[in-house]
């Protein structure tokens, strides 16, 4: 029996009309050759209203307390979907992660799978039926209640598609991968297909569609991903491994990032030694750094400029002010009004000079680039955050990523 995974978005189940339509679409593809098991996220908007309810009674909720609430998003969908397909004549079964020991790390709202017991799905299965499962948690092996964190469904369902050998489709409120945001760049084109290593560097780097813990997870069990619209006769976006690299575009894909911070440190010593003082205590913090600007001056001291996730400025702010004496920083700042374009694609590798011709797209217009960054397929700079959609569209525009005007 072929299995195929399909995971459905909190938006294709924000309504009871929703609810409905999708159990639709999954009768619709069940057949006795083709078992189907189903990955589902909280309903809408149900996991912000829960952080809001526990914000609501306690200024730092404890985390094993707020798992526990967040685990009973996901139960109620799970059990309205699988009402859902039992009225539709289709016996469905539905599970929460703790019941096929889903289990995890014990790190409550960002754990990590170590592994998933698939006999009960399996004997599901082989019994015709649907399982339905809870995305977003887990179990830890001290039987702690755990969430994901963020994109954890995506991450489920393709670690679920691994342990199955299976095919994971996702299903969301878009057609499918498109070049770029079309919130951003409105005539961006959708992308028929696209390699894990691209989708990688996008997700990574701000596209919103899917996690990037999922494709990583995808390219490493060479999960074949398929991304589209939920109850659309829509095509999506496949992805999986293969890349024709004689073929491949210059730049197949733009992201836009606004979670960046800038810092930057101001006149510290020039040295290796202040370099790996200051990146350990922030790698100790888990905070990550991106990109990074270093500019020493005649007399051994230095300007240092850095980016970090927006939701990792406190803990940074406190680090440094800590440390400010010790590293011997004569001053320092923070900027929030930052956006970081990004391209991405293969043909990178064997085609020089993308670099360039963006730098000279950007000066024409007079946009200011503050920092760079790059890798083997991959080209960020930040800007203005002020100057994000006329960056994104010049860039846009020049590497054909928009669609034809009719």
């Amino acid at each position: 029996m072929e299995i195929i995974v399909q995971k459905f978005g909190g938006s294709s189940l924000a309504t009871v009309d929703k609810i409905k339509e999708v159990a639709r679409q999954i009768k619709e593809r069940w057949s006795e050759e083709v078992g189907i098991v189903v990955i589902v996220s909280a309903m809408g908007d149900t996991t912000d209203e829960l952080l809001s309810l526990a914000h609501s009674v306690s200024d730092e909720p404890d985390p094993r307390e707020l798992d526990m609430l967040l685990n009973t998003g996901e139960q109620v969908s799970i059990a309205l979907l699988s009402m859902a397909l039992q009225e539709l004549g289709k016996e469905a079964v539905s599970f929460t992660g703790a019941q096929l020991n889903l289990t995890t790390t014990n790190s409550h709202q960002k754990a990590r799978i170590i592994d998933i017991d698939t006999s009960r799905l399996h004997q599901e299965l082989q019994r015709g039926n649907i399982p339905v499962v809870a995305g977003y948690q887990g179990v830890a092996e001290n039987d702690e209640y755990t969430t994901l964190g963020r994109g954890g469904s995506d991450t489920s369902a393709v670690a679920l598609a691994a342990k199955l050998e299976a095919r994971c489709e996702i299903y969301t409120d878009v057609d499918g991968i498109y070049t770029c945001d079309p919130g951003i760049l409105p005539r961006a084109r959708k992308l028929d297909r696209i390699s894990y290593e691209e989708m990688l560097e996008m997700a990574s780097l701000g596209a919103e569609v899917i996690h990037p813990r999922a494709v990583e997870l995808a390219q490493k069990y060479e999960v074949p991903l398929y991304v589209g619209r939920s109850c659309s006769g829509y095509q999506g976006t496949v992805i999986n491994g293969g890349v024709d690299y004689l073929e491949a575009s210059i730049v197949t894909g733009l992201a836009v990032s606004d979670e960046d911070i800038e810092i930057t440190l101001r006149n510290v010593p020039g040295n290796s030694k202040t370099l790996a003082a200051v990146f350990s205590n922030l790698a100790r913090a888990e905070i990550n750094v991106d990109m990074i600007s270093q500019l020493k001056d005649r007399q051994g001291r230095m300007h240092l400029s850095f980016t970090i996730a927006e939701g990792d400025l406190s803990q940074a702010k406190e680090i440094i002010s800590q440390s400010r004496q010790q590293w011997d920083i004569e001053e320092w700042w923070y900027r929030q009004d930052v956006s970081k374009i990004s391209v991405v694609g293969p043909g990178m590798r064997s085609q020089p000079g993308v670099a360039a011709r963006v730098f000279a797209l950007l000066a024409e217009k007079e946009i200011d680039i503050l920092l760079v960054t790059t890798s083997e397929i991959k080209i960020s700079w930040l800007v203005p955050a002020a100057q994000k959609e006329k960056a994104a569209a010049l860039v846009g525009e020049d590497f054909g990523l928009v669609a034809d005007q009719n």
